[in-house]
């Protein structure tokens, strides 16, 4: 990031969902607008979408109060999982025997920028 460009950024720690699970539906608003990223968030039937809704939402929040910056001309600039701890649990198995269960967490990182008015011709 360059030093003085101004973002919102929104960050969820210990979800209880797996990254890999999160990082489906992160590349599909990678980039995108943030009106366009909310309808593709909202039309995502995946568990994963309730958490990213709302993240999305604060990140937008956090550029237009904390900024000043405009809410229309936002856009999706970053967006990525990080594992978090990992909850080992036992489940019983035949013959006296357990299995380990891993219950994976995510933090999640969102960050939305504005975005510039250059527009290039395409002919040039």
């Amino acid at each position: 990031m360059e030093a003085n460009v101004q973002v919102g950024k929104a960050i969820l720690k210990y979800a209880r969902i797996s990254p890999r699970k999160v990082s489906i539906v992160l590349d599909l608003i990678r980039g995108k607008d943030v009106e366009i990223a909310m309808g593709i968030l909202k039309n995502t039937r995946k568990s994963a979408s309730e958490y990213l809704i709302k993240l999305l939402k604060s990140a937008i929040a956090n550029a237009e109060n904390n900024f000043s910056l405009d809410g229309s001309k936002l856009y999706v600039s970053e967006c990525y999982v990080c594992p978090g701890p990992t909850l080992k649990r036992m489940m019983p198995r035949a013959k006296g025997s357990a299995n380990r269960i891993l219950k994976r967490t995510s933090h999640v990182t969102l960050v939305v920028k504005e975005r510039a008015d250059v527009k290039v011709a395409a002919a040039e």
